[in-house]
């Protein structure tokens, strides 16, 4: 069954929060491949305690979020062959509810609208961060997306550490 109730073809991926790796699919780093803003990312990304995957176009991220079960995509707006409001239209339609950071050098305008075109698709935006990326914060975010994962309180918090004991 996937997450939203639906029985799984054969060979679909069905995205239950408990099935899944975590692992993160990293989508941007454009025509080039592995850019520099990509490669630390990834970096991040494993600091954090996940493996990562890449994608550097909406039609790779498409296809990998298709065939295989993410902790969490981290998405660029701007990509070589559309944008990711198409990679979250996809994501949508095929019932994906993998949490998306959105990472972009787009404006904060630009930015904002992907979250509002996000929620109208139902998919779940954890932080939008602007181009250069703060890579402590984004850190921090996946480090609690973890500690949520798990059934315990966020810990990690910028500039400190709580701690908080489960309530």
């Amino acid at each position: 069954m996937t997450a939203r109730g639906k029985p799984a073809k054969a060979g679909e991926s069905t995205y239950r929060h408990g099935s899944r790796r975590s692992e993160v699919v990293i989508v941007g780093g454009g025509p080039s491949g592995l850019s520099t803003a990509l490669h630390l990312i990834v970096r991040a990304a494993e600091n954090a305690g996940y493996e990562t995957a890449q994608a550097t176009s909406c039609s790779e991220a498409i296809e990998r979020l298709r065939l295989e079960k993410f902790s969490c995509v981290t998405l660029d707006l701007t990509l070589e062959d559309g944008d990711g409001a198409g990679v979250m239209s996809q994501m949508a339609q095929s019932g994906c509810e993998v949490p998306v950071i959105v990472i972009s050098g787009m404006d904060a305008r630009s930015r904002s609208a992907s979250r509002t075109l996000a929620k109208r698709l139902d998919i779940r935006v954890l932080q939008s961060f602007p181009k250069p990326i703060d890579l402590a914060a984004l850190r921090i975010s996946l480090a609690n997306l973890r500690s949520a994962a798990a059934g315990l309180p966020n810990m990690h918090w910028l500039g400190e550490i709580r701690n908080e004991e489960p309530v």
